[in-house]
């Protein structure tokens, strides 16, 4: 009986010495659009910036900038603002935005002869109320759970984007929320982290989006639950955006242009 054991050992160790090789489909880079429009409570919102990466495979850790485009983002009074690359970053600035709540914007991106349009408006966001803190949260209850506190107007349809960051996750956290049962009301975002201590400091941030980015999000967000990753992990189908390649359709880009007014703070666990 030994003498098989130790047989059936070696036959186990030689089994895993063997290599696997999968052989991934790939496809030529898509652009890659991160047009988050910020308008900070306390700022002008005149400076912003659109990051441009290309798509890469999947055991490929390198983020390719998309470098050379021309970026601009016009309104409906024809103002246009034009963003320029820094150092071949692919990170495209602007210091002359003017941000407007309802206004429609136009995103244009020329890239490779190619040209990606995106068109979304800016959306009013209400300020945090207070934050209140439970130390007594989660199935252990030891947990530290936040809750963010604001106001929904009344009698519109409102839809909020919560960013909860910290030191101790890799990524932050997303949630999306919209107002249809609780219309009018003092609702809560939740935030909660097992390794939470005393005197961590959890950044907060709440941007005010519409329906179609909070649907976009929905599903990005559910895939990410299923699938136990984060935001930035490898997806198992493409969620797209709201950007278009008018000049090749079948060479669509991912990511979204979005535009928020925003705000946020700074919590101290006590």
């Amino acid at each position: 009986m030994k003498k098989f054991i130790i047989l059936l050992s070696i036959f186990l160790l030689n089994s895993c010495e063997e290599v696997i090789e999968v052989d991934l489909i790939s496809e030529q880079p898509r652009l890659v659009i991160d047009a988050s429009i910020n308008w900070y409570e306390g700022t002008n919102g005149n400076n912003q910036e659109i990051k441009l990466t290309l798509s890469a495979p999947f055991f490929d850790n390198q983020i390719q900038p998309a470098n050379n485009a021309i970026v601009t983002i016009t309104d409906q009074n024809n103002n246009t603002f034009n963003f320029i690359e820094e150092n071949e970053s692919g990170v495209y600035k602007t210091t002359t935005f003017l941000p407007q709540i309802d206004e429609e914007y136009t995103l244009e991106i020329i890239y490779n002869n190619e040209i990606y349009i995106g068109t979304e408006k800016l959306k009013s966001v209400t300020p945090i109320d207070y934050i209140e803190q439970n130390n007594d949260g989660g199935f252990s209850g030891e947990d530290i759970e936040i809750k963010a506190y604001y106001t929904d107007p009344a009698n519109q349809p409102n839809y909020y984007l919560y960013k909860f960051k910290t030191d101790i996750a890799v990524t932050p956290t997303l949630e999306v929320y919209d107002d249809e049962y609780t219309d009018g009301n003092q609702i809560f975002a939740f935030y909660t982290e097992e390794d939470l201590q005393v005197n961590d400091e959890v950044n907060i941030e709440h941007y005010g989006i519409s329906k179609q980015y909070y649907d976009f999000m929905f599903l990005l967000l559910q895939q990410i639950s299923d699938q136990g990753g984060g935001p930035f992990e490898t997806q198992p189908a493409s969620v797209k955006g709201n950007c278009i390649n008018s000049s090749n359709p079948n060479n669509y880009p991912f990511g979204y242009f979005r535009l928020s007014q925003a705000y946020q703070t700074t919590y101290i666990i006590n």
